[in-house]
C-alpha cells in the first residue's frame, strides 16, 4: 500500500521505522512545524522529521490542517492509507475521507480506557498494573474510532512515564505493521468502542507537578513516576524548589515514622534516603534535583545541603 505517515515526537519514531522496514511504500511524511525548545529557544525539528530526512522522504509541516496547499500536496501523494502515531492534532473530515482505506492511529492505551493526550502518564498516576497499545480507525472524535488490534504489557513498579513510553512505542510500531498486514489481507474486522467504559487522559499542566503531601505515600509515588520527565514532581524546602524524581512508599510497619507528624515533614534522614510523612504512610525519597542543578541521588544532595529531621516540605516557598 501507499502510506502517508503522520507523527511528531520520539514516541512516533518506532512506528515510522517499522513502516519503513515493511513492504509498504511510505510516500510522504506529515509532522508538526519546527518549534523553539530549551533555554536557548533554538528552533528544533521534531524527531519524526529528522528520521524522514535521513530516509530522503518528502515532508510537509502545515500550520493549519485545512491549508489548501497542504491538502493539494497530500492528495497528490495518492495514499491508500494514512498511518498516524502521536501527530498532535485531530484530523479534519477532509483528511479522514481522503485515503480509500482510511486513517489508522496508534494510541498508547487499551481503548476505550484513557482517551486523550496523556494516556501513559495517567495510567501510572492511577496506579495501573497494565498498559497497552491500540490501533484504530480514526473518526472525528477524540480517540473514539473503531478498534482494530490491541496488545497488553505489564507496568513495572518502578516504571516512569519515559520508560513505559519507550516500551509502548516499540510495541506500537509492531502493532501498526501487523494491523496494515491484516487490513490488506481482509482478515481484520473493526470493533466499535464501548463508550460506557471510556475514561479520559487529559493533557497535563505544569502545576500538577506540585506535590500535595496530604495524599497517601503510594499516590504521591505514582505521581512522581507518571510526571517523569514532564512536568516533574516538585516541592519546596525552605525557599528552594526541589524536584523529586525517584521515590517509593515505605513498606512494612511505619512505627514512629508517622506518629504525630504533619504531612510533608522529614522524619528521618538516612545515608541514601529521606523519609517524609504523607497523609497516609511514609514516602522514601531516593533521587532529587535542586533548582538549577542536575538530578542526583539523595546521598549526593545531602553532601551539599543540610537536611534534618523536622524539616517541612511545602507546596510554596517559605523563608527560613
Amino acid at each position: 500500500m501507499r502510506i502517508v505517515f503522520m507523527g511528531t515526537p520520539a514516541f512516533a519514531v518506532p512506528s515510522f521505522e517499522a513502516l519503513m522496514r515493511s513492504h509498504h511504500q511510505v510516500v510522504g511524511v506529515v509532522t508538526q512545524p519546527d518549534r523553539p525548545k530549551g533555554r536557548g529557544h533554538a528552533v528544533i525539528p521534531p524527531p519524526v522529521k529528522q528520521v524522514a530526512q535521513d530516509h530522503r522522504l518528502p515532508i510537509l509541516q502545515p500550520e493549519k490542517m485545512k491549508n489548501p496547499g497542504f491538502l493539494d500536496q497530500l492528495t497528490h501523494w495518492q495514499p491508500d492509507l494514512i498511518a498516524v502515531t502521536a501527530f498532535g492534532r485531530i484530523l479534519p473530515k477532509v483528511i479522514l475521507d481522503l485515503p480509500p482505506r482510511g486513517c489508522v492511529n496508534v494510541h498508547a492505551s487499551l481503548l476505550p480506557r484513557y482517551r486523550g493526550a496523556a494516556p501513559i502518564q495517567w495510567a501510572l498516576i492511577n496506579g495501573d498494573t497494565e498498559a497497552g497499545a491500540t490501533t484504530m480507525l480514526l473518526d472525528e472524535g477524540m480517540d473514539t474510532g473503531p478498534i482494530l488490534l490491541q496488545e497488553t504489557l505489564s507496568i513495572e513498579p518502578t516504571d516512569t512515564a519515559a520508560e513505559l513510553s519507550a516500551r509502548l512505542a516499540d510495541m506500537g510500531g509492531g502493532l501498526l505493521v501487523q494491523t496494515l498486514h491484516e487490513l490488506e489481507a481482509g482478515t481484520l474486522t473493526p470493533r466499535v468502542q464501548e463508550d460506557a467504559y471510556a475514561t479520559l487522559a487529559p493533557l497535563l499542566k505544569k502545576e500538577e507537578g506540585n506535590i500535595n503531601w496530604t495524599l497517601a505515600a503510594e499516590q504521591i509515588a505514582n505521581r512522581v513516576r507518571g510526571l517523569s520527565p514532564w512536568p516533574g514532581s516538585y516541592t519546596f524546602l525552605n525557599e528552594e524548589r526541589l524536584t523529586i524524581w525517584r521515590a517509593h512508599p515505605l513498606k512494612g510497619p511505619m512505627g514512629s515514622h508517622q506518629a504525630a507528624h504533619s504531612p510533608g515533614m522529614v522524619v528521618e534522614v538516612g545515608k541514601n534516603e529521606v523519609f517524609v510523612v504523607t497523609g497516609h504512610g511514609v514516602l522514601v525519597v531516593t533521587e532529587v534535583q535542586p533548582a538549577n542543578r542536575k538530578r542526583m541521588p539523595v546521598d549526593q544532595f545531602l553532601r551539599g545541603h543540610r537536611l534534618e529531621s523536622g524539616a517541612l516540605l511545602r507546596a510554596e516557598p517559605h523563608p527560613i
